[in-house]
């Protein structure tokens, strides 16, 4: 289950070439780009990394936003630079923003190019990858790597509070695995308190068997089942 992001709206201001003439060759090269991100309500989306990838070379360069939800970057013309907001673990796709190379050497962008995005992020993702020893609350190793990305994804998303979910599939008692999804919960509850994150800002709840997403009567349903899930709850 990976986040999924709802583009409302893409607004773009393409400013006209403004022509001067610039001594000892310092004729700018790229264009200002100024950036606003907001939700359904206008209001601003702090702290979102915007990926601007160029087509010609492949090269990223990336902006965050502030508290009012804005950033300004440079990017070079004569290209065209997909555009990409990052979750967690991903990306999506808006738009192509062009960008072209001035006809006359010695053109340049006096004004910026001005972008307004509208979007809703995810508020509920598995974390894939978190995995626990069979019928224990003990974290496997390669389960760290999804688990400091989380890290890196809070101290990124200060205001974020969020729920750590169990779930087991149906093999055993229900009580038990309503223990052990608890169980599970607080051991990835505390792995994050341990980086470094809030106790406050981290609820653990254990769903055991209660809440499928697959068929358990298969090997494949079953191990979709067994997950652990982050909620944003602002």
């Amino acid at each position: 289950m990976k986040p999924i992001y709802f583009l409302i709206s893409l607004l773009l201001f393409i400013p006209a070439l403004s022509f001067s003439q610039v001594q000892n060759g310092s004729i700018p090269k790229d264009a200002q780009v100024d950036v606003t991100v907001t939700d359904f309500k206008n209001n601003a989306l702090p702290h979102e990394i915007m990926v601007f990838r160029s087509k010609n070379y492949n090269k990223e360069y990336q902006g965050l936003t502030d508290d009012n939800g804005k950033f300004s970057i440079r990017l070079p013309h004569g290209d065209k630079y997909d555009i990409f907001i990052l979750g967690f673990k991903d990306s999506t796709s808006y738009d192509v923003l062009d960008i072209p190379a001035p006809a006359d050497k010695n053109a340049y962008y006096k004004k910026p190019f001005t972008l307004s995005f509208q979007f809703m992020p995810s508020k509920n993702w598995e974390l894939e990858g978190c995995n626990f020893e069979t019928g224990k609350a003990t974290l496997q190793p390669e389960s760290y790597a999804v688990l400091d990305d989380l890290v890196s994804y809070m101290q990124r998303k200060e205001d974020d509070k969020i729920e750590v979910g169990g779930h087991t599939d149906n093999v055993g008692k229900p009580a038990a695995n309503m223990v052990l999804s608890q169980d599970r919960a607080n051991a990835v509850r505390d792995y994050l308190i341990s980086k470094g994150i809030d106790a406050s800002r981290i609820t653990a709840k254990g769903y055991g068997m209660t809440v499928p997403v697959a068929d358990n009567k298969t090997e494949a349903g079953r191990a979709q089942n067994r997950r652990t899930e982050v909620t944003i709850l602002n």
